[in-house]
């Protein structure tokens, strides 16, 4: 299941509380970052996900810089039993591209 950035920043603006994973590495993270929680997709690939366990049962809006490692990262959540994970799709890319 995918979102798209035009979708992700109208439930934003609304005011949604949502659960954004970000899955790119730490230095990726601090160049640009739209607030999300920063977990590495090698972390996620190894079950590392602790910090996230409350959220199994919500959904989970999961990004990296274009969409690859994040659509990787969902496809091992959903084995571990998070239900509901999104795609981001285009990744921070395409969300700096629409801050314009």
């Amino acid at each position: 299941m995918n979102i798209t950035v035009e979708e992700l920043k109208g439930r934003l603006a609304a005011g949604e509380q949502l659960h954004i994973l970000d899955v790119r590495e730490p230095a990726e993270y601090a160049e640009v970052n739209m607030g999300g929680k920063l977990i590495p997709l090698g972390q996620i690939m190894t079950m590392q996900v602790e910090d996230i366990e409350g959220w199994k049962e919500d959904e989970i809006i999961v990004h990296c810089r274009s969409g690859k490692r994040s659509l990787q990262a969902c496809l091992f959540l959903q084995q571990m039993g998070f239900n509901n994970v999104k795609n981001l799709e285009g990744g921070i890319l395409a969300w700096v591209e629409q801050q314009g």
